[in-house]
């Protein structure tokens, strides 16, 4: 199945190569911030206790690729929490913006993007697949962009 028929036609418009240019540009810090946000409305409440023990203190980035854009984090006692920038992380994963929007929808495999080199998973592979199986098991809906309207973001946060 082509990449376009699951991603929105905006995204796949989009002058990628500018817009990299000016995420390259932005502060790392309060993306990570927004990002986990995200995390913590979309998956935090789907993790077990085994899973949240494994977490503890690790450190991952998240890097998009075209956009030239990361996110820093790690798990904490409370959920997912922004780090600043570091040289240091126990996992950093990469794609494009579209296959992750292809994960977030679960219209790809992981273990696809990752053979097909899409998707590039550097540091512990442990902590990797835990994540990745992780995702899977949670029987979450799935994605769309209307999740991130703010008035939906806004009755999630209420509703915690």
């Amino acid at each position: 199945m082509p990449q376009s028929e699951f991603v929105p036609s905006a995204l796949m418009t989009l002058p990628m190569k500018l817009i990299g240019q000016c995420g390259a540009l932005l502060p790392v810090y309060p993306g990570s911030l927004l990002f986990v946000a995200g995390l913590n409305l979309a998956l935090a409440r789907y993790f077990s206790e085994d899973t949240r023990l494994l977490l503890a203190g690790k450190k991952c980035r998240i890097l998009v690729t075209d956009l030239r854009v990361s996110f820093w984090f790690e798990w904490s006692d409370k959920g997912f929490s922004a780090c600043r920038e570091s040289t240091e992380v126990d996992l950093m994963i990469a794609a494009s913006a579209a296959d992750f929007f292809l994960l977030a929808q679960r219209k790809e495999d992981p273990d696809t993007l990752f053979f097909s080199r899409r998707l590039v998973m550097e540091g512990d592979t442990e902590l990797g697949l835990l994540i990745k199986n992780t995702l899977d098991a949670i029987d979450a809906p799935q994605f769309t962009l209307k999740e991130l309207a703010p008035w939906r973001m806004l009755a999630r946060l209420n509703n915690r």
